[in-house]
């Protein structure tokens, strides 16, 4: 095995037990690769290049010793009807974390609880809400979560204690209008999401009236979701809320429930805005497991972009790995990144199992959304029953379901941030019986960058959520929306909205029309229309593109009217609930897209120019012959044509576009470099345009390794000479209007990142560059041109005159 640690980045020590279920399994996983699993697993040192070179796909493998649980009293103010219901569910006494926690919330403290996978965080808010149900018989609660799916389980789960007078309802877009009516009229604790807040429940506050004005707590679970442009919504959305109920005379109590993740008080309080306690150590017991990373071999056979060289796809590789292990016995997940990846994942790992034993091919499915709910609830209980032995899924089984104590967990690529890794992970483990867990690096640096620095997945702290209220893109709709509510207050703006700069948003609504002034505060002008419709929280903001099949008129889904040029233009190949469609035809003034069922046997890039202008620069490092930048930038691009390449990645055909320009006003890091430090580091003029390219790759793959965020959320330019800077410059800019606050991330640990991507083209392997370095699927001049070598000494110019202690 790999270097074989003890958890925390101690020293290298012997192999542990052969015994050891998660060891075991790793081996069968090496086995079926070809590898021989006694020599591997013998070896003490990190692999490396060597390894590599003789096909070796294991990287690194530590054991993660198991940690036992410890249990307290129940808070003496529970009452003895609850304390009788949860013992009989199976909860014997509280874990440390979960009696702290509900401690703070019973005693009117906001408080976020940040814990591992399976640590018991739904006793955090039962206890402090099922006691004041008790004594106060008016009071009301009402739970938000991200998704449907995770609402519908915690409601499940409490309904099965059994305690009298909780009346608990759903409210969500599949509630029907009679129920809805029911749970408005008679529920205590309403089971909602941030959507039914924002376009149901607020809009129509005065038939909530009476609920609102016994709310006693506001539960926001899984709030580590809440990132971006979506967390910068619902942080403005949950000040809507508070707002509405303090005219009503209530003052809540906040419970929010989170994955591990880096300063949470903080996080919570820019979500809230409010004071919040953290608690983070936790009490509950966790499983031993055995934790591996693996990089799929090169395959010298196949060419990729511009003659780069390809990996065996993660995807095939996870479907051989849950093939291997179903046939072992072993219990297993497997995350994969698309819906059509989770088909396509179970479908390969069941042709693998049939050529050994055909009867274990029902025992691996897919799950994913799209499915129907009876569905999915027929698939979570085969699998927690033990008749389902392998499950290819999407993050759709990584938030709330009640699944673990699994025997291994395949994670296909990296999920984008270290909160959700381990919250895949978590997944695995029974507390007398270790586990297995494999991240299978995708093509792609930061992946690449993970399973040659374990120390940065299996040692570092948790990334740090970033979102931003104060994008007035988001902020603008937002207090529209409040004031249609309720006329918005001097008092509001400094209070509720303190530190969102509404008072100048306020006034650029008023001069737009959308709001009137008056000495009492600001209002909507309509007493009819509400303008919560309009305002997707989800999105930018700035209007969605429908996505209709041309025969039926079907009604397939909505993309941003932003991206649309470039993922729904005449000729694209769009992907909906696994099955594919070729778009006829995109239309932007009427904001529709047609398109028809098809199953071609290529996909489609688009390719696209960029411009971006310095709009005001916000901060500035001058480093001698290196410039550091942060501000806001204007990015126009232009989509000008596409490629259709066969799924080998052979460009099929070339066909060129006239698709109109679209800009966007966000926020941006840029560095400069002076042409004689470039000379100085060897990378000539004609080499410089390639070198700056490859960089500009790099730091945007690697970006989400320090905000949570995904390579999709950020874009960026490189040129040698800028008319504005007149230097070399590069730029990596957030994707949303106004900004989410990644780039902002990214200035304040830009030393950090760039030594961190360095080290990712310096790991790779290959010689000129591919896509586990400095290729990107999202670069919109076909990954040309691109000079790996020159990359890394740019960075290298770079990283020299940053601080080693920046970030």
């Amino acid at each position: 095995m790999g270097a074989v640690t003890d958890g925390a980045g101690g020293p290298a020590r012997p192999a542990p037990d052969p015994a050891g279920r998660g060891e075991r399994l790793l081996r069968r996983v090496l086995a079926g690769s070809g590898i021989d699993p006694g020599a591997v697993l013998e070896l003490g040192s990190p692999r490396g290049s060597s390894d590599a070179e003789s096909g070796n796909p294991l990287r690194h493998a530590v054991r993660l010793p198991p940690r036992p649980g410890r249990r307290v009293a129940w808070p003496a103010w529970v009452p003895g009807s609850v304390v009788e219901a949860l013992r009989a569910a199976g909860v014997a006494a509280p874990w440390t974390h979960q009696a702290e926690c509900a401690e703070l919330a019973h005693a009117g403290r906001d408080v976020i609880v940040a814990t591992g996978t399976a640590s018991g965080k739904s006793l955090v808010y039962q206890l402090p809400v099922l006691s004041r149900f008790e004594v106060d018989p008016r009071a009301t609660a009402l739970y938000l979560s991200p998704t449907k799916a995770l609402a519908a389980d915690q409601l499940r789960a409490l309904t099965a204690l059994g305690i009298d007078g909780l009346r608990p309802a759903p409210f969500d877009g599949d509630t029907p209008m009679e129920e809805r009516d029911w749970a408005r009229r008679n529920a205590r604790w309403l089971f909602s999401n941030p959507d039914m807040l924002h376009r149901s429940l607020l809009p129509r506050h005065g038939r909530w009236a009476t609920f609102l004005r016994r709310l006693s707590f506001v539960v926001l679970d899984e709030c580590h979701t809440y990132r971006g442009v979506f967390g910068s919504h619902v942080a403005l959305l949950l000040r809507r809320l508070l707002r509405v109920a303090g005219r009503y005379g209530a003052r809540p109590t906040i419970v929010l429930a989170s994955a591990t993740v880096a300063d949470p008080a903080a996080f919570a309080r820019t979500l809230t805005g409010r004071d919040v306690v953290a608690v983070t150590e936790d009490g509950s017991p966790s499983a031993g497991r055995t934790v591996a990373l693996w990089e799929p071999p090169l395959l010298p056979e196949l060419a990729g972009e511009n003659g780069a060289p390809v990996r065996r796809a993660a995807q095939a590789e996870s479907a051989r790995m849950l093939a291997d292990l179903v046939v072992e016995g072993a219990r297993t997940l497997a995350f994969v990144r698309s819906r059509r990846g989770a088909e396509l994942t179970a479908l390969g790992a069941q042709r693998a199992v049939a050529e050994v034993d055909p009867d274990l091919v029902r025992r691996i499915a897919a799950y994913r959304g799209g499915y129907l709910p009876e569905e999915r609830r027929a698939l979570e209980s085969a699998l927690a029953a033990g008749d389902l032995l392998g499950v290819a899924t999407t993050s759709a089984l990584e938030l709330g379901v009640d699944i673990a104590g699994l025997d291994a967990v395949v994670v296909a690529g990296f999920p984008g941030t270290r909160a959700s890794f381990w919250q895949q992970a978590g997944r695995a483990g029974r507390v007398r019986d270790e586990a297995l867990v494999v991240l299978v690096a995708r093509d792609d640096p930061m992946d690449t960058y993970l399973v040659h620095h374990p120390q940065a997945l299996l040692g570092a702290p948790i990334e740090g959520c970033v979102l931003d209220p104060s994008n007035p893109y988001v902020l603008a709709p937002q207090l529209a929306c409040a004031a249609a509510e309720l006329p918005l207050t001097e008092a509001d703006v400094d209070g509720i909205f303190e530190g969102t700069a509404a008072a100048a948003v306020l006034d650029e609504l008023v001069h737009d029309g959308v709001l009137r002034r008056r000495p009492a505060g600001w209002f909507w002008p309509s007493a009819q229309d509400q303008p919560a419709a309009a305002v997707d929280i989800r999105g930018s903001g700035l209007g969605q593109v429908a996505v209709v099949e041309a025969d039926t008129g079907r009604f397939l889904g909505t993309v941003e009217a932003t991206s649309a040029p470039g993922t729904a233009h005449p000729g694209a190949v769009y992907l909906h609930r696994g099955e594919s469609y070729v778009v006829e035809s995109l239309d932007l003034e009427t904001g529709m897209a047609l398109v028809r069922a098809a199953t071609p046997d290529w996909r489609t890039d688009a390719r696209s120019t960029s411009d971006v202008e310095i709009v005001a620069v916000r901060s500035h490092r001058d480093l001698g012959s290196v410039q550091v930048f942060f501000g806001e930038t204007r990015v126009t691009t232009q989509v000008i044509g596409y490629q259709r390449r066969a799924m080998d990645g052979t460009v099929l055909e070339t066909v060129p576009l006239d698709m109109p320009a679209q800009t966007l006003d966000t926020r941006a890091v840029w560095y400069t470099v002076d042409d004689q430090a470039l000379g100085e580091a060897g990378i000539r003029a004609a080499r410089i345009p390639g070198s700056l390219h490859a960089a500009e790759h790099a730091a945007i793959g690697l970006l989400p390794l320090f905000a949570i965020c995904d390579r999709w959320d950020v874009g960026g330019m490189s040129t040698a000479r800028h008319p504005q800077t007149e230097r070399p410059t590069v730029f990596v800019h957030d994707s949303h209007p106004g900004g989410a606050g990644l780039a902002e991330r990214g200035h304040a640990v830009l030393g950090r990142w760039l030594r961190a991507t360095r080290s990712a083209i310096a790991d790779c392997e290959c010689r000129a560059g591919c896509p586990s370095c400095v290729q990107s699927p999202k670069c919109g001049n076909g990954n040309a041109p691109l000079d790996k070598a020159g990359a890394a000494a740019i960075l290298d110019v770079v990283t020299a005159r940053l601080p080693r202690a920046e970030g």
